[in-house]
């Protein structure tokens, strides 16, 4: 007997309209030895490539250096310290195929072993290189900073390179889960959670979104798959030991450089998400795109949304909202976002390729799960004032409020493979049902006042009922 994660995941609108050119990448024949759109490196490059990509920040000179880059290296060649044998790059790498399998309907299919493997990969492979994300090189004056939305110097995230050339991103773990967000927290300076970006990661998949990349938490040798890995003499000269003996390091900008912000192994161990890295902006340019029902990111001071409720007649007459599904996208982001209790939306990304009607990427999702005595209902803002909702996403969630597939119940069975295990506590999981049932009665207020059919957007061809749903899993 399937259990409810793998009956709800067998699940889908078998009559969704299809789109030409559905994939990000050109697809080549069966036959084809090449991998489309990527250059495979050959194996002897191998060990030259990951030199060059690794070192980012060398020539900047540390400001509060407690472990000089000299006696990085010194430690390294007294302790005979050698890297894994880098691995050429192979067309069947999971990582790869992930990206590849990228297409109009979300960043992978709903039944995808690319993304079984690279689930493992991230949790499993050895890491060769870690560096600072792009985010604390724009503040170093080390990358473009106009590829970065809102840099910050507290919230540390680390790029970590695996053997086979894949990427992720590492957050590391500040917040201990049964630990609630202060009620006078402004939003904007909320700790980011790895147990949120894990969680966000299924809880879209249960969604059928899908558009959350591939993320897994995993215990991190601080020392081992950090320290002893990376090129970069800024991040080493950020690491330090405690007075009670454990491995730690922080974030490096202009204005933090204090052991306050640090993060600790214990010793050496620390707890961390990982999320996949999605194409470089060169193979697959993306569009960072400010939030219409942007918050306003100062102590004092409100915008237009939430002062005026007649906002999204508004918004609705503005190119692309007036004549494509983005309006429809941007309401499924907001109940996503309402569900993990993320305030911190200020710009939403999405691929150019697939045009005016593509997909939102929910990216960024650290700021979720955390309070889960707070319910957020201005989250719902683009729901409530513009009274939309596409069919095959008031299907799922109608479903997901059935006994037979309760929300907290699936979360809690798809949570338990992560290695992290339990991800949400318990009261975070009870939240979920409770959420779900403000927005369905959101929906059931605007259909009352405007009628299903203005209301409910078709996005499928023979729209189907929960019964039906149930009916055609029972045969």
């Amino acid at each position: 007997m399937q259990n409810q994660l793998e009956r709800l995941m067998g699940m889908h609108d078998g009559n969704r309209k299809t789109t030409k050119h559905p994939h990000l990448f050109k697809t080549p024949p069966k036959n084809s030895p090449k991998t489309p759109e990527f250059i495979v490196i050959p194996e002897g490059a191998a060990s030259k490539a990951q030199t060059q990509d690794a070192g980012g920040l060398s020539s900047v000179t540390p400001r509060c250096a407690s472990l000089p880059a000299q006696r990085h290296r010194l430690y390294r060649q007294e302790l005979n310290l050698t890297l894994p044998a880098p691995l050429p790059l192979r067309a069947e790498a999971a990582w790869l195929q992930f990206q590849l399998g990228i297409s109009r309907d979300g960043l992978y299919p709903r039944s995808s072993a690319a993304v079984s493997r690279l689930l493992r990969d991230l949790r499993d492979l050895p890491t060769v290189s870690a560096d600072y994300s792009q985010d604390e090189k724009a503040l170093l004056g080390a990358c473009d900073c106009s590829q970065v939305v809102k840099p910050s110097g507290v919230h540390l995230k680390l790029v970590l390179r695996f053997q086979d050339f894949g990427k992720a991103m590492f957050k590391p773990m500040r917040q201990k889960r049964e630990e609630e967000t202060p009620e006078d927290f402004f939003y904007f300076v909320d700790f980011q959670r790895h147990n949120a970006e894990i969680a966000a990661f299924h809880l879209d998949r249960i969604l059928d979104f899908r558009r959350v990349p591939p993320t897994v938490g995993r215990l991190i040798n601080v020392t081992k798959e950090i320290l002893e890995v990376t090129k970069n003499e800024v991040l080493q000269s950020v690491f330090f030991v405690s007075p009670a003996s454990n491995v730690c390091f922080f974030a490096k900008c202009p204005y933090m450089c204090k052991t306050e912000y640090a993060v600790c192994g214990s010793p050496h161990l620390l707890e961390g998400s990982l999320s996949a890295f999605l194409p470089s902006l060169n193979l697959a340019p993306r569009l960072s795109i400010p939030n219409p029902w942007i918050r306003s990111y100062s102590f004092e001071g409100k915008e237009e949304w939430e002062v005026n409720p007649h906002y999204c007649n508004t918004v609705k007459e503005i190119y692309p909202y007036s004549n494509s599904n983005r309006l429809l996208n941007i309401v499924d982001m907001a109940i996503f976002d309402f569900l993990i209790g993320n305030m911190d939306r200020h710009h939403y990304e999405m691929f150019t390729k697939f045009g005016d009607d593509g997909f939102l990427l929910h990216l960024d999702n650290a700021r979720g799960f955390g309070r889960h005595s707070h319910d957020e209902l201005s989250i719902l803002a683009p729901l409530s004032q513009c009274c939309v909702i596409k069919r095959s996403t008031w299907l799922r969630l109608q479903l997901l409020a059935e006994p037979e597939y309760r929300l907290s119940e699936v979360m809690r069975e798809s949570l338990l493979q992560d290695p992290l295990a339990p991800v949400l506590t318990e009261p975070h999981l009870l939240a979920l049902d409770r959420r779900l049932q403000l927005v369905l009665g959101a929906v059931g207020k605007c259909i009352d006042t405007f009628g299903e059919a203005t209301v409910v957007a078709n996005d499928t061809a023979q729209p189907r009922s929960p019964a039906v749903h149930r009916a055609k899993l029972d045969t």
